[in-house]
This record gives structure tokens, C-alpha cells and sequence, in this order.
């Protein structure tokens, strides 16, 4: 849908999603294909080594270096990628956060792995309960960064978050969420990732495990990653491997459509919800993409 809006718009399409910022996994992160990227301008997508860390401040800095790269070209800004922290950190703002520092860092990262997560959530409620109350006991990677963040500042992470920050002037934005039927999207998810097999999808993750990476960083949680590892490794079935990493896709979905439809990113006007079951350009329909157009340039 991306690509056919940048055909009708003039467009520069800039990823919003998170683990297709990495150069490496373009199969399982289902990173556009070379084919793809030759039909319109791409921004953002493979620009990082896995071994570098990216987060929501990182993009949106480069998310507003494409924006005015698109201004300046008198081309249409298209994000594409369901982040939603990327997302709401563009359209909102985001707290500039002191940086921790090494030694905090690497506190943080030796702690996860010495004692887990649960219990990492557990110290960080005792010194941060504020920001702990919104985090999920299993999420390694972003109670990491709150308890770095409170051992390196003296100040919660949620302190920061709180403080004014610069919100995104001079667009208009238009968001189109897509939100399929969920047997629909089971199903999709499982003819995908059977299609990343088929493709190479285990041979590039070898690739990358070789590297010796740190597991907390973000790339090697990516869907797939956790799941698929032990097959290659030998503790594992490829059957296994596949219900495990399907399952943790459709939990996933199920958090990220919720995610967005509690949060207030535009308002209602600027914001087109699609029910219906997207799978490409070539079933998109022109009196689709006209009812498209119109609400990009007038709104819902």
C-alpha cells in the first residue's frame, strides 16, 4: 500500500519499524526487497549494524532529517511500519533523556543477564516503582534501559518522559491503521513466516549468530530470533521452532493493536482504520486507493 501511494503521491516512504532499521535479517524482519526499494525512495530501512542499539530518540532524529529531505524535494512523507513508540515519538515529542553513561549501561546489561528479567522488574520497582508500573516483568529490553536510566541519572525514567518535549510542526498527518480480521491475520503470519524459510530466513540468522552479539540487543529479539535460534543451535525442531515463533508473532499483534487503539496519536479526523485484509499492491483496487487519496488530502 506504501508503494502505491508513493506511485500516486510523489512519495519518499521512511520505515517506522523498529528491527527494519538493522542492516542485517532483511528476510525475517521482512525488510522491503531490492525490487521494492527501486520503485520509490526508501529511508531508514538497513541503515544500522546489529550491533548498534537504535531507539525511539535516534529515529525520530533521522525521521525528521527524511521529513525535511521530502519537504525540500516537494515529495509526500509516507511512514510505513507499525513502532508505535517510533510513531507517537515523532507526532508527540520525546523527553530528551540525560545519557546514563557506560558504567550505568553496562549495569544494567550485566544485571539482566546475571538475574533475568522478572527479577531486574523486581529491583526496579523497589527504586522506581512509577516507571516499573508500566512495564511488563518480561520485557528484558526496555526495563534494561529504565533501570540504566535511574541508576545513571538518580531520576526514573518516568520522571523524564514527563518533562515538555518538542512536538512534530508543520505536517498535517494522516494515519491508516490496518487491522484485519485476527483468524485473517493468523493466518497470514503463518504463510509468512513459511514463506522467511523458504526464502533464507535460517541462513542469514546463522549469519548473525555467528557475529557473537550481545542477546540484549535489540535485534536479537526480533520475532523469529528467540524461536529459531535453538533449531539452529540443536536443542530444537524446525516444528517447534515454528509454532514457538508463530506464537510469539500473534501475541505480539494482539499487544500492537491494542497498543494503538488506546493511544490518541492523531486525531479522529486524521485517522482511517482498514478492516479488510491487505496483502499487495496488485489487489488494491483503484476506487481503493482513490478513497485513499481523498482522505490524505482532505481527512476522514
Amino acid at each position: 500500500m506504501a508503494l502505491a501511494l508513493a506511485a500516486r503521491h510523489n512519495g519518499i516512504i521512511i520505515n517506522a519499524d523498529a528491527m527494519q532499521c538493522y542492516a542485517e535479517l532483511r528476510i525475517l524482519t521482512a525488510r522491503p526487497s531490492p525490487e521494492d526499494e527501486a520503485l520509490a525512495p526508501h529511508r531508514l530501512y538497513g541503515v544500522l549494524p546489529a550491533s548498534t542499539p537504535g531507539n525511539a530518540a535516534w529515529w525520530r532524529e533521522a525521521a525528521m532529517a527524511s521529513l525535511r529531505e521530502a519537504g525540500q524535494a516537494g515529495k509526500t512523507p509516507i511512514l510505513c511500519g507499525g513502532t508505535g513508540m517510533y510513531l507517537k515519538a515523532l507526532l508527540h515529542g520525546i523527553a530528551e533523556i540525560p545519557d546514563p553513561g557506560p558504567a550505568a549501561r553496562a549495569e544494567a546489561r550485566c544485571l539482566l543477564a546475571e538475574i533475568g528479567p522478572a527479577a531486574l522488574h523486581a529491583k526496579l520497582r523497589a527504586a522506581d516503582p512509577e516507571t516499573a508500573a508500566k512495564l511488563r516483568p518480561s520485557d528484558s529490553q526496555r526495563l534494561a534501559r529504565a533501570y540504566e536510566v535511574w541508576r545513571g541519572t538518580g531520576r526514573g525514567l518516568a520522571y523524564w518522559q514527563a518533562r515538555p518535549t518538542e512536538k512534530l510542526n508543520g505536517w498535517t498527518p494522516r494515519m491508516i491503521l490496518l487491522d484485519p480480521p485476527r483468524a485473517e491475520l493468523r493466518a497470514a503470519v503463518e504463510t509468512r513466516f513459511d514463506a522467511m524459510l523458504a526464502a533464507g530466513a535460517l541462513d542469514e540468522l546463522s549469519d548473525l549468530l555467528a557475529k557473537n552479539l550481545d542477546p540484549a540487543l535489540p535485534l536479537m529479539r526480533a520475532h523469529g530470533v528467540p524461536e529459531l535460534t535453538p533449531y539452529i543451535m540443536g536443542a530444537a525442531t524446525l516444528a517447534q521452532a515454528k509454532t514457538r515463533a508463530a506464537l510469539a508473532t500473534h501475541q505480539y499483534t494482539k499487544r500492537q493493536a491494542t497498543w494503538f487503539r488506546h493511544q490518541k496519536l492523531v486525531d479522529n479526523s486524521a485517522m482511517k482504520i482498514i478492516s479488510s485484509r491487505i496483502i499487495g499492491t496488485t489487489q488494491l483496487s483503484e476506487s481503493f486507493l482513490i478513497d485513499l487519496d481523498n482522505f490524505i488530502n482532505y481527512g476522514g
